[in-house]
């Protein structure tokens, strides 16, 4: 690893630290503003001697700048204190959940990947008929569709319909129940990565050095597999990489329509029981999840392009 790219990378992460401590405060004025711990105390205790009692248990009653220097002290140790709602650790409950996310997000970029690129490199070579007009029609649908009401659709179509998949849960660990939510979550990047390759590709094509190739007299499949899909993939990759975060959001809404058992999905059933710990913790880790996955993809983009390292 040479010096620049060394030097980036500390830079890049000094520049996290006071992002990550803005987060922790508008986590903890955004939980403060959203929850009401109240109802949920009164629910556990009748009697005001014994709600009092939770309250000073829980640090309802300290001043806000104690509460949060509390919260802060807990997220660096690791302690993001316990659900009010199902009596369990919050950071021990969202470490079961976090591989559920990571497999979603993970095999949305597979599938991504594996049916995108091959289907705008078809694309570019019929270009301008009818097999290059579908694949086109189809990156146009997938950008503009909303995520939420694509998963409906494909709830409908192959869950209720047709009846050939699970529509919700994650029953048994199967693969089955995991293709609808990854393939809705999958459609949007997988259409821009088709889209990004069609035009990188026809560009690449008409370069002056695969005419000399194609003059040599080597193959078509020579041309496209050794000179043009190689040169083609550069913006494509970086489109990829920039994918990674929309994943992880895009996640959240999956979860919660499939119910499948995440983050996501136990951020929005803390949100319904105004859970004030389980909310801070979730938000907390989601975010500290965006910014890390953000960090990842700069440092790509320096990997793939020495010039970011130096603007």
């Amino acid at each position: 690893m040479n010096h620049s790219l060394m030097s980036y990378i500390v830079r890049r992460l000094l520049a996290a630290i006071p992002i990550l401590f803005g987060v922790t405060l508008l986590t903890y004025i955004l939980v403060e503003g959203t929850t009401d711990p109240e109802r949920l105390l009164q629910g556990q205790r009748s009697d005001q001697a014994s709600l009092e009692a939770i309250r000073e248990k829980y640090g309802f009653n300290d001043p806000h700048w104690k509460r949060y220097l509390s919260f802060v002290g807990g997220a660096l140790t690791g302690d993001l204190g316990r659900s009010l709602a199902y009596n369990f650790e919050v950071s021990t409950e969202i470490l079961r959940r976090f591989p559920a996310t990571a497999l979603l997000a993970f095999t949305s970029l597979i599938m991504a990947i594996f049916v995108g690129i091959p289907l705008g490199v078809l694309s570019s070579l019929f270009h301008s008929r009818w097999q290059d007009g579908l694949a086109s029609l189809f990156a146009l649908i997938g950008i503009s569709f909303p995520i939420f009401a694509l998963a409906v659709f494909l709830q409908l179509l192959f869950g209720v319909l047709l009846g050939w998949l699970p529509v919700t849960g994650y029953i048994d660990r199967s693969w089955l129940t995991l293709v609808l939510p990854a393939a809705a979550l999958a459609t949007r990047p997988m259409a821009v990565i088709t889209r990004l390759m069609r035009s990188s590709m026809i560009e690449t094509l008409r370069s002056p050095y695969i005419t000399t190739a194609r003059a040599k007299g080597l193959s078509r499949w020579k041309v496209l597999s050794k000179h043009a899909l190689k040169n083609a993939l550069n913006p494509v990759l970086t489109a990829i990489s920039g994918s990674l975060a929309e994943l992880l959001a895009g996640a959240f809404f999956i979860e919660v329509i499939f119910s499948w058992p995440g983050i996501g999905k136990l951020g929005f059933d803390a949100v319904n029981r105004s859970d004030p710990f389980l909310l801070e913790g979730t938000v907390l880790i989601s975010a500290i999840i965006f910014i890390m996955v953000n960090l990842l993809t700069d440092i790509l983009y320096s990997l793939l392009d020495p010039r970011v390292r130096l603007s």
